[in-house]
């Protein structure tokens, strides 16, 4: 299992595998030719169905087109077996030098695979976590008298607090910078920006219901940011960045818990997320929405939790139930674009999470179904859908907005 900093990736949206993946695979192409006359990009599957309204041709073009004239070449009804977000690099030489073609798929998260196993990463990283289900790493820390952070800790490098407290910083700045901007998301839609209105609103309620008007506000404020491009953190996608940020700044503004026992949540939040991505798969082309904020959940289900002084036991159940409860999720945006339903379901997951730390904070953490059935399960859903329930916007609300 890969690093934490695998899993959150600070860059811009508005898709980590549609936009991010697509110009990271251009970036590592560009580099192999860089005396290219000219390039194509065949897009395929769901990177071909929604990638106008990812973006995904024009973060390939801003990569390859300053090279050499670049053509895209869209195959919405073609699926490569390996992976539904497939794409074919070909580029053209002069001087006898031979033309090259790389397929490459974007897996989730913003990362790559050349198809020999979904959680592979380009360039290669080490697998650093000898354990990889939370049942083992649980029996881990009742066995030592550890915590989940603790287990991150033991196998990351001693940089990872620094670079989990980057990845907190700008959870903090994409947070600040949607509760303050107002105004239409772009594309065709004509959304308007709402992060602002529900905190102006949020305010004037009493201390019980400001807390969910608060959560809601910070969670679109981030979800709004990465539908206009802005930068936002993978946790553990860009569809589903608002949820961890917006447990995480309400736990820190509400509560007053210091950085430090944000960034121990935020390990334990990534552990649980880089379980389902080395297990089954958080992109939501390959398994629908509850892969990407089904996990964002369960994240931040175990944050929460973690930071409210949980056991291992109890985690682990918050966690469970934060995915369990979006087993079957679809994904199915409105004219492709990361904003319907994407930016409420992140809205309604962030307090979930909060709904499901104190349900396991009332239980001694005991119950029927582990988080690692629930991964299976979530991942065999996934692979039952149909495409047109998988990022296509070919199915479900998808569907009946075009009629």
């Amino acid at each position: 299992m890969k690093s934490l900093r695998e899993l959150y990736k600070i860059g811009k949206g508005p898709s980590s595998s549609h936009t991010m993946g697509p110009q990271k695979a251009a970036q590592i192409f560009a580099a192999q030719n860089k005396g290219a006359v000219s390039f194509s990009v065949t897009l395929y599957g769901s990177l071909a169905a929604t990638g106008k309204g990812h973006m995904t041709d024009v973060a390939i073009e801003e990569v390859l087109q300053p090279i050499a004239p670049t053509t895209i070449v869209w195959e919405p009804n073609r699926f490569l077996s390996f992976h539904p977000n497939a794409m074919t690099f070909n580029a053209v030489h002069a001087n006898g030098r031979p033309n090259t073609s790389w397929t490459v798929y974007s897996v989730g998260g913003g990362a790559l695979s050349e198809g020999d196993h979904p959680t592979g990463v380009l360039p290669p990283s080490p697998d650093i976590y000898p354990l990889t289900k939370l049942s083992d790493i649980k029996k881990w820390c009742y066995d030592n008298g550890r915590a989940y952070w603790e287990y991150v800790a033991e196998h990351e490098d001693e940089g990872i607090w620094d670079y989990l407290q980057e990845i907190w910083e700008a959870m903090k700045r994409s947070v600040e910078r949607g509760i303050e901007r107002e105004g239409r998301l772009p594309g065709p839609l004509n959304l308007q920006r709402k992060a602002f209105t529900y905190y102006v609103k949020a305010k004037g309620y009493r201390k019980n219901l400001q807390t969910r008007g608060l959560v809601y506000a910070y969670a679109l404020a981030v979800s709004e940011e990465n539908a206009s491009g802005g930068t936002i953190v993978t946790a553990p996608t860009c569809g589903s960045c608002g949820i961890m940020p917006a447990v995480l700044y309400h736990l820190a503004k509400g509560h007053e818990f210091s950085d430090n026992k944000i960034l121990h949540a935020l390990a334990t939040g990534g552990l649980v997320g880089n379980i389902v991505k080395q297990n089954a798969s958080i992109s939501g082309a390959d398994v629908g929405c509850q892969g990407e904020v089904g996990v964002a959940c369960a994240m931040a289900s175990a944050a929460a939790c973690q930071i409210f002084g949980g056991s291992p036991a109890q985690i682990e159940y918050a966690a469970e139930m934060g995915l369990e409860h979006h087993l079957g999720m679809t994904c199915d945006p409105v004219c492709g674009l990361v904003q319907i339903p994407c930016i409420e379901r992140n809205a309604f997951a962030a307090t979930r999470a909060l709904d499901s730390n104190l349900y396991a904070a009332f239980s001694d953490g005991k119950h029927r179904v582990s988080f690692d059935r629930v991964v299976q399960v979530m991942n065999q859903t996934g692979h039952d859908l149909p495409s047109l329930y998988k990022e296509t916007a070919e199915g479900g609300l998808a569907a009946q907005s075009l009629e």
